[in-house]
């Protein structure tokens, strides 16, 4: 697939004191409220498109300086826009490819932001009412085929159900595929794909630095595909939290939110994603997509030995595993097991054993181990050390 635009450089441009990212053909723009993932779709198209001339308000208030936008197209040339707003220099504008941005104070109307662009023209003239605008729209523009655009969305997700962002989102990919670029701000997992982490750009704002922005560390090609099987909409959500507390199956998913209650806590509010990585045997796998993500996150897994005795090979190959891809610090281990802890009886219905069992249950009953990785979880998504 063509990157249009391979890198974008900026430097007092609202949030943006300096940041520097790699862009891929389809880019998502990840990260906290406010951290300036919206910021970085308008510096994109400030350099790419004349008619979007920045602003008096797009100067950083407390610290003034002459904006300097780069971006560097995929041929290798760059465009180039310097200078304050009503002093603005361009060069290499010859280049650049046309821009069509969909802001999403525009999703209910027109869908397209001003621009002189006629791709621009395209989209707004294909901009169906009734539902799902965006999904018409852009397939209007693969009718057409167009090609060679620098498609920019904000929050693509708004206003459609589970159904139409993944419409929505296999259609983005299709435009790419058909030789455009897409970058896009979102807060929805089905727009992400944890086996192209690659795609995914990490956006935080520091209050001495400004927004900042950087890429994952790749998969290898034995992970992607598993990735690719293992993760759903649900599971992708880790990439969009504060912190993840994997743990090995649907027992633990629903005993855990009744240990964060009894300890006075939400994992909703501390952005935590409580995630079953269906077995212990994953749980290496989500851990190493954590790491890449650069989401902090604890696991939680059975020892797996009865009665005192050792566990058998294969567990213990597998509980080395877990300690090696998470560390020492960061896994919690139940002995011996969460049958064990929780006082279950064993055989079928386990999750719902466990469900009626700790929904009884107050701070001062709940097994040790599980408040301890919910202290643990909860200190990684306030930024503490844990």
């Amino acid at each position: 697939m063509p990157v249009l635009v391979s890198e974008l450089a900026v430097e007092g441009f609202r949030s943006i004191r300096r940041a520097r990212v790699t862009l891929a053909p389809l880019c998502a723009l990840v990260g906290e409220p406010e951290t300036g993932k919206s910021n970085l779709l308008a510096a994109l198209r400030a350099v790419l498109d004349p008619s979007a001339e920045p602003e008096p308000a797009d100067v950083p208030r407390d610290e003034p300086r002459p904006m300097a936008l780069e971006a560097t197209l995929g041929d290798g040339q760059s465009v180039r826009l310097t200078g304050s707003p009503g002093a603005i220099t361009r060069s290499g504008g010859d280049a650049a490819p046309p821009v069509v941005y969909l802001p999403a104070s525009a999703r209910a109307n027109s869908l397209v932001a001003p621009s002189d662009a006629p791709a621009a023209a395209l989209f707004r003239q294909a901009a169906p009412g009734g539902p799902e605008p965006m999904a018409r729209t852009v397939q209007a523009a693969l009718d057409h085929e167009l090609t060679g655009v620098m498609l920019l969305v904000e929050e693509p997700e708004l206003h459609l159900r589970p159904q139409g962002q993944r419409l929505l989102y296999r259609l983005l990919r299709r435009f790419v595929e058909a030789g455009n670029q897409v970058v896009y701000a979102t807060h929805a997992p089905a727009f992400l794909n944890a086996a192209r982490l690659d795609e995914v750009v990490f956006v935080e704002r520091l209050p001495a630095e400004g927004t900042r922005a950087g890429r994952a560390a790749p998969l290898t090609p034995d992970e992607d595909f598993r990735v690719l099987s293992e993760f759903d909409a649900e599971r992708s959500e880790l990439l969009l939290a504060r912190a993840a507390l994997l743990v090995e199956g649907l027992t633990e998913k629903l005993a855990f939110p009744f240990v964060f209650a009894a300890l006075g806590l939400d994992p909703d509010r501390e952005g935590v994603s409580l995630v079953e990585c269906g077995g212990k045997a994953n749980i290496p796998l989500f851990a190493r997509v954590c790491t890449a993500a650069g989401v902090p996150f604890v696991a939680v897994h059975d020892r797996d030995a009865r009665s005192g005795k050792r566990p058998k090979l294969s567990e213990r190959v597998l509980n080395a595993a877990v300690l090696e891809a998470a560390g020492r610090e960061r896994t919690v281990v139940v002995e011996p097991d969460f049958e064990g802890i929780a006082d279950l009886p064993g055989g079928a219905r386990k999750p719902e054993q466990a469900w009626r069992r700790f929904a009884g249950l107050g701070a001062d009953e709940m097994p040790e181990p599980l408040t301890r990785a919910v202290e643990l979880v909860v200190a990684l998504a306030r930024g503490g050390a844990g």
